[in-house]
């Protein structure tokens, strides 16, 4: 009999492991003893803060992703510039557009007064960008956890390793394909600008300047295109925000894809998923068609995505204050 009740033990033990790293697993039951209370936590104040202003949603799910191409999953965004760490904040794809860190301070100092030193900024982002896709209509899926913090950031991993929205298809598929991620995990996590805004800054040249030659880019599509240069002009405004999905802002769904098929997809980087491989264009169709089969894969993806290169064991720490090491 005890040989039965362990050989059910082992049978269900890899059911909650779901990411291996160097010395340790990911597991979605990591805090159920010493914090139980830290997913309602956090959900609770990315609700509110989300309640307040829908953008954030966007904002808090892509801090995850350029956390996650940097050095793995490690919160090293999350790090202000002190003494010898010079902070990812200030690098090109971060600076003037990472945003959402004062929600992270707020979600982080709730869960200090519950359970002191226990979970972890990484883990925290993880979570808030599940409940941001969950909180505009998006799918839900179980995160591993057991992340822990680092004690440096990288400001050149940050300008070479997140993909650019001027980057070439292959560009940005290399940079996924060094994270371990692979040709559907980059169209489903594209997917994720069906909500949020862009700067007029990232898509500029699509309008007015391509490929050099004074033209616009010839993928975009035209009445689109004119409506985008009023708001975004040759020179100034580069702040403006532009929506990423038009169609529906703010509402997590497969409008992103509907949109690649009708050439409006607003950076260049959404757009070439569809213009420069036939995998990728086939992905696209697909997610366009079935919106329960884009969810499906973007929560599979995500989970992938959060796996990248965690600290776990003794390696890295839990800080007390995500934006600086203990």
């Amino acid at each position: 009999m005890s040989f039965l009740i362990a050989f059910s033990l082992l049978a269900f033990a890899p059911l909650c492991f779901c990411g291996k790293s160097s010395s340790g697993y990911l597991y979605p039951q990591f805090y159920d003893h010493s914090c139980p209370k830290a997913q309602e936590i956090v959900q609770c104040i990315v609700a509110k803060a989300v309640a307040k202003e829908t953008r954030m949603a966007a904002s808090l799910l892509r801090l995850h992703f350029h956390d996650c191409f940097v050095k793995g999953c490690d919160a090293s965004i999350l790090l202000d510039s002190s003494g010898s760490i010079i902070s990812e904040k200030r690098s090109n794809p971060n600076r003037n557009s990472a945003r959402g860190f004062e929600v992270i301070d707020e979600i982080k100092s709730a869960l200090e007064k519950e359970c002191p030193q226990t979970v972890s900024c990484a883990d925290i982002l993880a979570l808030a960008a599940r409940d941001s896709t969950v909180l505009t209509g998006g799918p839900s899926w179980e995160v591993p956890l057991g992340r822990r913090d680092s004690k440096g950031a990288s400001l050149s991993g940050s300008n070479n390793d997140i993909p650019a929205p001027n980057n070439t298809f292959q560009t940005i598929l290399t940079k996924f394909k060094l994270q371990g991620l692979d040709i559907v995990d980059l169209v489903a996590l594209s997917g994720s600008h069906t909500i949020g805004n862009a700067r007029c800054t990232s898509f500029r040249q699509r309008l007015y300047n391509q490929s050099g030659n004074g033209q616009p880019d010839n993928t975009l599509d035209e009445s689109y295109a004119a409506q985008l240069r009023m708001g975004c002009p040759r020179s100034g405004g580069d702040q403006n925000l532009f929506f990423l999905d038009f169609v529906s802002p703010t509402k997590f769904d497969n409008s992103y894809f509907k949109n690649i098929l009708a050439s409006k997809g607003l950076l260049n980087s959404d757009q070439v998923l569809s213009t420069k491989n036939e995998a990728s264009m086939e992905l696209v169709k697909k997610y366009a068609e079935n919106n329960d089969l884009f969810f499906q894969q973007f929560a599979k993806s995500m989970v992938k995505m959060g796996n990248i290169s965690p600290l776990t064991g003794n390696r890295g720490e839990i800080r007390r204050n995500c934006r600086r090491i203990n």
